[in-house]
């Protein structure tokens, strides 16, 4: 006999930050993904996991949800690490665009990966509206009609070089602040300000709630 329980359909975002030496800021910008904009917890969000390196000063916070609710759960992360992550400090051995570096969507169960494109694209434009200086590079399913690789778009970005990004044109807002980065599903958004890792991993559904 068959569920008549409606198909999940998930997807999942590794958001890049420029932080992991300060783990409260770490947390708070977990924390942001779960909640409404009620501020009461999201029941159908779930940040699975947190990995930080100091060396890199660079964390991975794994969120997943369904695709309709996603996007707005990596915004309100997003918008907590851009108020908390100063880039003209920021300082770590891992190359870095922004305070919100690298936001990758992932299908999970019941999504096509062209969904989580239109989530990426959806979420850069929101970013660029919000965020006074916010430039951003699209890769994957995100950057129509090229889709051009995350290695591509670094490469040509010239990422692992540390060059000048204000000479860059980005594919949403003007000309790169320090406030940038890189979206796609596979996805990259850059703010200037961002967060590395830190040598812990942390399971977050018993530390966050």
């Amino acid at each position: 006999m068959s569920s008549s329980r409606p198909r999940l359909r998930l997807a999942a975002c590794l958001l890049n930050i420029s932080e992991a030496r300060r783990k409260y800021i770490v947390e708070n910008v977990a924390k942001a993904a779960l909640l409404e904009k009620n501020g009461q917890k999201h029941h159908e969000v779930s940040v699975l996991n947190i990995f930080s390196d100091q060396d890199y000063n660079r964390s991975v916070i794994t969120i997943a949800a369904s695709v309709e609710e996603l996007g707005d759960s990596i915004l309100a992360a997003c918008m907590e690490a851009f108020r908390s992550i100063d880039m003209e400090v920021q300082e770590g051995i891992h190359p870095c665009l922004g305070a919100v570096d690298l936001i990758p969507i992932y299908p999970l169960s019941g999504v096509r990966v062209e969904e989580c494109g239109a989530v990426a694209r959806s979420l850069a434009e929101n970013l660029v509206e919000r965020v006074p200086g916010c430039s951003v590079f699209l890769f994957g399913e995100a950057d129509l009609p090229e889709k051009r690789s995350l290695v591509q778009r670094r490469k040509q970005l010239g990422w692992f070089t540390r060059r000048d990004f204000s000479a860059l044109e980005p594919d949403l807002r003007v000309a790169p602040a320090r406030r940038c980065g890189l979206t796609g599903s596979r996805v990259v958004l850059r703010d200037g300000r961002g967060i590395k890792k830190d040598s812990i991993w942390q399971n977050t559904r018993n530390t966050l709630s």
